[in-house]
């Protein structure tokens, strides 16, 4: 590929993450936070054996699970539109691949 073909590729993956992130900030903090806080509740009381006190431990594991939780949603939306923007890139590159044999016989025509 042409430095110019793999510019409009690396765009397009840039525009996705770019997207993708603002996705992560509109729509996927608040599931994050609840997600990754229910998980980590449900998995201490599946360790403790029942329902747990809010002691001082039991809320550092909470706070850790929402932490994973909201960054795992994060990387996986900004991944996600990477992919998307790749893909898209990829699809611009195409076309305009296949565009451009067609307007060169109309620059020949022309000449003639």
């Amino acid at each position: 590929m042409k430095t110019n073909e793999m510019e409009v590729i690396k765009t397009g993956m840039k525009v996705g993450a770019i997207l993708g992130g603002i996705a992560f900030l509109v729509f996927g903090i608040v599931p994050g936070f609840h997600y990754g806080g229910y998980g980590a509740l449900m998995l201490i009381s599946k360790i403790a054996g029942g329902p747990v006190e809010a002691t001082l431990a039991v809320r550092m594991v909470i706070v850790v699970g929402i932490l994973i939780g909201t960054l795992c949603l994060g990387f996986m939306s900004i991944v996600i539109g990477s992919v998307l923007g790749t893909v898209s890139g990829y699809m611009v590159h195409v076309l305009s691949y296949l565009k451009a044999p067609a307007d060169e016989e109309h620059m020949i025509e022309a000449e003639k």
